[in-house]
């Protein structure tokens, strides 16, 4: 999907075909739409490539030839997916997205929809102007820096809650959700510290022309990666930590169980004993005319056994 837009009057709006000083959102293009974007517009084969790799990973690159620059972020996402016990999940991931910066037109390139795109291109994003390509290309990743600080706190609040479940009956779902919220915290600090690289190179000027009114602009977006790189350690420490005491709790009730088990099961090999004794073929045995007498002496020894147990908290 190709969609253009251009600033008119302070006002971000569609146009049906590109114009200098245009923006061209590139979601998912098919083969006719990535021809296009080469022959047409002139953007880099490889430059497109990039943007579209999945496993592409936040850096900078220059074409000194076609004066082009790419700069690639990860951006973070969230989607519903089933787990193993049919229930849906939130899984946090993130996703590279492509900014081609070149004469005429600045570009975004992605696999998938975002919202810190559809913010820009419905004016969500306030101060856009499509023909100031630094000014964009800091708001988008203002943007995407902000995206990240909601999301940890999305995940901060799905850890509290599901550490609430667990603190009731611990099963696996809950535990399953911890696992993935730690997972979802490691590729976010991951992505967040090869963002702070690429903002660092933008810092210096060298691949990106900087302007005077941009730096309070840039400062702002540092200021946003780092609070976020922050607070994913902490959330990711804290996980960890939660994780690690569970699993000293869920080892500690297993022990418990079978301490319980243990114990009963001594207490109900009493009888056993007992009747063994008078099930052998030998004489001298008291009371053994009946089969009374044992069966009292059985119950005495269980609930001698049974007080002796109690009184060391060994059911518990």
């Amino acid at each position: 999907m190709l969609e253009f837009y251009k600033t008119f009057d302070n006002v971000t709006k569609r146009i049906d075909q590109p114009e200098p000083g245009c923006w061209i959102n590139a979601v998912s293009p098919d083969e006719e739409e990535v021809d296009y974007l080469v022959h047409t517009i002139g953007v880099l084969p490889e430059f497109v490539k990039s943007s579209l790799d999945e496993e592409e990973s936040s850096h900078i690159d220059y074409d000194d030839d076609e004066n082009q620059t790419l700069i690639i972020v990860d951006y973070p996402s969230a989607e519903d997916r089933e787990d193993t016990y049919d229930e849906n999940t939130l899984q946090y991931t993130t996703l590279p997205l492509g900014v081609v910066i070149m004469k005429g037109y600045i570009i975004t390139i992605c696999l998938h929809e975002n919202l810190n795109i559809e913010d820009m291109a419905n004016g969500v994003v306030r101060g856009v102007h499509t023909d100031m390509k630094t000014r964009f290309l800091l708001l988008l990743l203002l943007r995407i820096s902000q995206r990240f600080l909601i999301y940890l706190r999305q995940i901060d609040r799905l850890s509290s809650r599901t550490e609430q479940k667990l603190h009731q009956s611990m099963k696996n779902e809950e535990l399953i959700q911890m696992l993935g919220l730690e997972k979802s915290l490691v590729y976010f600090s991951t992505s967040l510290k090869t963002d702070e690289i690429v903002l660092n190179k933008i810092m210096r000027g060298k691949f990106i022309k900087l302007y005077e009114e941009d730096q309070d602009l840039l400062d702002d977006v540092l200021i946003e990666i780092h609070q976020a790189i922050e607070m994913c350690n902490i959330y990711s420490n804290i996980l960890s930590g939660t994780m690690d005491a569970f699993a000293s709790v869920i080892s500690n009730n297993l022990n418990i169980v079978m301490k319980v088990l243990t114990v009963i099961t001594i207490v109900m090999a009493i009888p056993n004993i007992i009747f063994g004794f008078y099930g052998m073929n030998v004489g001298g045995l008291p009371v053994a005319q009946s089969w009374i007498p044992p069966l009292i002496i059985a119950i005495i020894a269980m609930g001698i056994a049974t007080w002796i147990f109690m009184k060391k908290d060994m059911f518990h």
